[in-house]
């Protein structure tokens, strides 16, 4: 039985420039070292951002730079009925709600909480009435599904403040060992949408239960999000892997590698006749 697994997790929205190779390797080493496995998952449940072409470019590149993932890769987009079961057993377990707001409403309300803008969105102040909810469900309004914290509190009891997870890596402000879990930092978080299922939260972690990750290998850039995760496992009763997250790649200017920013791609490289060599070179490795 192998204990170490991890896994590169991109989404088909754009092509792989260095900072998502960079992440690939850093997993595919770390499994290597531990005589682990290294799974390749795509996170495709954006039907509209999410590409068939941007997602064969993904194996294209990957195979270019020898992180040939095993076979069959999970492709999120086949699974959605499982993230529903999931959300249908959060459901059930009563941390969930229908949030009617809008973003701008969601905005307005922060800028009113008590300790002032640029908090997260911990709820509504008053919860809606059932008349209320289901009125508005037939009427065929859009809703996000969001996680109350303040539910997983009274599900989860005196285990909620225990929550924790192992830092192997660092986090941005050079977190490392064992550190405690502040789901609120996010907030009611959104995790699937009334024509969506799922979100990256819940699939991610649901996935990552399911394919057996004993150490999730991942950017800095991700960090915060762990909070969130560790509570979305605690209350599933999934298992909670050991988390690594490595730097960020950054360019000539200072700035981290980013789709949105026009970051070279692996393929540009490619193209231009840039080796294998060339760009694990250029990542420093």
């Amino acid at each position: 039985m192998t204990d170490f697994i991890t896994r590169f997790a991109p989404s088909p929205t754009g092509h792989l420039h260095l900072g998502h190779a960079f992440s690939a390797f850093q997993a595919r080493r770390a499994a290597d070292a531990a005589g682990g496995r290294f799974l390749l998952r795509i996170e495709d449940i954006d039907l509209t951002r999410c590409k068939p072409e941007y997602e064969t470019a993904i194996l294209e590149d990957l195979a270019w730079l020898g992180l040939d993932g095993e076979q069959p890769v999970r492709r999120q987009s086949d699974h959605f009925a499982d993230y529903a079961a999931a959300l249908e057993t959060m459901t059930a377990k009563g941390v969930m709600y229908r949030c009617f707001k809008t973003r701008r409403e969601i905005m307005e309300e922060i800028d009113r909480a008590p300790h002032g803008p640029a908090e997260v969105y911990s709820g509504p102040e008053t919860p809606m009435s059932a008349d209320e909810k289901e009125a508005r469900i037939a009427a065929g309004e859009a809703y996000a599904w969001r996680i109350s914290l303040s539910a997983c509190r009274d599900l989860l009891g005196a285990d909620y403040a225990r929550l924790s997870f192992f830092e192997e890596g660092t986090g941005p402000a050079g977190e490392t060992g064992e550190i405690r879990a502040e789901p609120e930092r996010l907030g009611d978080a959104v995790l699937a949408r009334k024509d969506v299922a799922t979100s990256y939260h819940l699939a991610c972690t649901h996935d990552d239960a399911l394919q057996g990750v004993s150490h999730v290998v991942r950017g800095q850039d991700l960090y915060e999000v762990t909070h969130l995760h560790r509570l979305i496992q605690a209350v599933m009763d999934w298992p909670v892997p050991v988390y690594r997250h490595h730097r960020l790649l950054a360019d000539e200017t200072g700035e981290r590698l980013a789709k949105r920013r026009g970051s070279m791609t692996l393929q540009a490289m490619r193209n231009a006749g840039f080796t294998a060599e060339d760009a694990i070179a250029r990542m420093g490795l």
